[in-house]
């Protein structure tokens, strides 16, 4: 954790001297939804049903393990889904935009998460900078019939149907300041204006939202391991909210010997990895966004802890009701 994250989320103010920034951040904010609530700047309307999945905070909510499981959601609904993403991370140098991102793209051209959702949604992800156009060529060019927008709930130039903010249970606001002196987007009030709210209560089992771990496999060739009860592991990471990482590993009754960490979306390189010593019957395990980066790096002993969203019934049933209520399928 770095020392703005540790403003955010700690008990020190290092942060504050932010203050003017944040005053800033917050009066552009204040003038851009009114621009757009009277009408003097742009909002784009679709034909397709469009549900926004987006924070109010920055990073480390779980967001894309909830997007999957929408994703599949839909589909017992009989719908179609198509996923759009900003792309953060994709070079511009390549395909232009908007992008057709697919199990085959490159990192550079897709980004991380983009990548991973390709790979695990089994439906079209389109990037592109302005969401709405990426939106735009689901409809043009593909066969979907309802677009999920992962992140996105800022982006009030794209109309939304459904808006569902993911809050993580232990940090929910931090110190409850806007950007950067604390991690808010939006201030609290906002949550009073979206479809559903939903906590990720991390691994805890007995909550409507929580994160579940898989099965371990290979960064190089996606080969299943099995790791005994106090296998040694260095983890190494580049998300939003690595200490939960670190306590889905400890649960798992693994022998945790260092831990590094990188910013949200590091573009890992050989020379990130030149300090972790790997000795004989030692592991160095990474989340499923990171290993998409580092599949050219990896050798046999790097693997992956794949995590996915566990939603309780009543959360499900909630999350049907909603979308039958305020999206349309198109015919």
């Amino acid at each position: 954790m770095n020392w703005i994250e540790k403003g955010w989320y700690g008990h020190h103010k290092q942060t504050y001297w932010l203050l003017p920034l944040t005053v800033l951040f917050f009066v552009i904010g204040v003038v851009r939804r009114a621009l757009f609530k009277l009408g003097l700047l742009k909002v784009n309307h679709f034909e397709l049903p469009v549900i926004v999945v987006g924070n109010i905070t920055v990073g480390g909510t779980g967001k894309t393990p909830f997007v999957l499981h929408l994703v599949e959601l839909l589909k017992r609904m009989g719908y179609s889904p198509a996923i759009v993403s900003r792309g953060y991370g994709a070079s511009k140098s390549g395909p232009d935009f908007p992008r057709l991102v697919t199990r085959e793209s490159s990192i550079e051209e897709s980004g991380d998460e983009p990548k991973l959702l390709a790979m695990r949604s089994g439906c079209p992800v389109v990037i592109a900078p302005q969401r709405s156009e990426a939106v735009r060529y689901i409809i043009e060019k593909t066969s979907a019939d309802i677009v999920i927008a992962d992140d996105g709930l800022q982006h009030y130039a794209m109309d939304r149907d459904v808006e569902i903010v993911l809050l993580d249970a232990e940090r929910l606001f931090g110190n409850g300041w806007l950007l950067p002196v604390g991690p808010m987007r939006e201030s609290p009030s906002r949550l009073n204006n979206v479809d559903l709210v939903v906590k990720n209560q991390g691994n805890d089992a007995e909550g409507a939202y929580h994160l579940v771990p898989g099965d371990i496999y290979t960064v190089e060739s996606s080969e299943p391991v099995v790791l005994e009860k106090g296998a040694k592991v260095h983890l190494v990471s580049g998300i939003g909210n690595p200490n939960r990482f670190e306590k889905t590993v400890a649960d798992l009754n693994l022998d945790i010997k260092s831990t590094t960490w990188f910013p949200d979306h590091h573009a890992f390189t050989k020379e990130d990895f030149a300090q972790i010593k790997l000795k004989e019957n030692e592991y160095l395990l990474m989340t499923e966004k990171d290993a998409v980066k580092c599949q050219s790096l990896a050798n046999d002993k790097w693997l992956v802890l794949p995590i996915s969203a566990n939603i309780s019934a009543s959360l499900e049933a909630e999350l049907v009701s909603i979308i039958n209520k305020k999206c349309k399928k198109s015919t």
